[in-house]
Parts: C-alpha cells; structure tokens; sequence
C-alpha cells in the first residue's frame, strides 16, 4: 500500500521504515519480506536503504548471524547501501534513574510521592504501553508491600505505576528506575518548572563524578 505521488521518485536517493521496536533479526526479516514484496519496483534507480531502528542487537540472545545474513542478502539483491540506527542497541540496559521517597500516605491504596516525574522524566510511561523497571520491587501484591508511584507535578496524571516492595517505604529511600537514559534525557521537559535529573557517572571504582547538574537557568532558556 502506497500513499505517496510517484512522479516524485526520481528525486529520492533513497527509502526509509522504521517498523521495529525492541525486536530480534526474525521481526527484521518479516518486515523486509512485506517492504520488498510492496516496494520493490521503486529500488531500481534508489542509492540507499534505511532499515530504521528498534533492532535489539546488543541484547542477550539476539541473532547477529541472521542480522548480517539480511543485510548482506538485500544489499547484493538491489545494489543499494543499507543503513541502521542502532541508537536502541547502544541504549540497552544503561543509566538508572535515581529518585527519592518525599512523602507516603494512603487515598484508596498505598501512595509514594517520588522526586521524579512520569510526565517530565519518563514520558513513555504514559505514552505508550510501557511499565519501567525498579530494582528490587515487583508487580503489584507480589511483594509485602504494594504502592502507587506518583511524580512531583501538578498533573494528576503522573503516575510511574503500581509496584511492591519487601519494606514498607520511608520518606527519604531511594528508588532506582532501571534503563532510563536513552529516553529519560531525550525525551525530558521541565514541565511547571519540575528541575531536569543531575547527570552522574559512577566508574568502576565506585568514584561518583558529577557531570551536569541543571537549575533554574536550564528552566529559562527552555522558554526564551
């Protein structure tokens, strides 16, 4: 299915889909198979193919082979460069974001008020159908002791999920939210003047380097 003015093609260089989200070589290979079988007839005279992003190459257990196979396999068949963006890949599995416990009380459940922020630090929670991971906590009733993660805006919306823990939770414990800094500092806002996350590098060493803390400033310029 095609929803573009033919007449233009002699202009491009090349094509780009972007189709994948956190997927293995096999979802690739599908989505090429469905791409080639509509598009085809429009390569003859392209330079280059984009096979877009999500390609999940550095996660345990992901078919590199087959990666290597598919790429080769199409770039001899249409004579065309290929590119990927792997900004998931590099992404995987990196900067956990460090939040505070400011108060609990109960409102129908168990509630945490965290010093981070679904809607100004982790977007895609309410975006998209997506439930970050905390270190040590579980789904809800899993563990002991079950709470709803609230952000520090006005939004009543912000809420970073349900989950338990084996201790009840105390104003000032840290929360560690896992796998956050590719979207956490893409994606960020300083919505109602909520201050942007410090950026910290922890070596291996254990030496905590402070490489960018942000204020009022960063706030400002956002709306000037």
């Amino acid at each position: 299915m095609k929803n573009f003015d033919e007449s233009v093609l002699e202009h491009l260089d090349g094509l780009n889909f972007h189709a994948l989200c956190e997927q293995d070589a096999d979802a690739l290979e599908e989505v090429l198979l469905a791409f080639e079988k509509n598009f085809s007839h429009y390569f003859k005279n392209l330079k280059y193919i984009n096979f877009g992003g999500g390609h999940h190459i550095t996660k345990k257990g992901y078919d590199v082979e087959k990666l290597i196979r598919l790429i080769k396999t199409f770039k001899e068949k249409y004579n065309v460069d290929i590119y990927l963006e792997p900004g998931e890949a590099v992404g995987w599995e990196v900067g956990d974001l460090v939040a505070s416990v400011l108060d609990v009380f109960t409102n129908g459940m168990n509630v945490a008020i965290l010093d981070t922020s679904a809607e100004a630090h982790m977007p895609d929670t309410l975006a998209m159908p997506y439930r970050a991971e905390i270190q040590n906590a579980g789904k809800t009733g899993e563990k002991k002791f079950t709470y709803r993660l609230g952000g520090n805006t006005c939004l009543a919306g912000d809420i970073i999920g349900d989950y338990s823990f084996d201790k009840a939770l105390q104003v000032g414990d840290k929360i560690v939210i896992k796998d956050q800094i590719h979207y956490t500092f893409v994606k960020n806002t300083t919505f109602n003047g909520i201050k942007l996350p410090s950026l910290v590098v922890k070596r291996e060493n254990g030496e905590i380097e402070l490489v960018k803390e942000f204020g009022y400033e960063d706030y400002k310029e956002r709306l000037s």
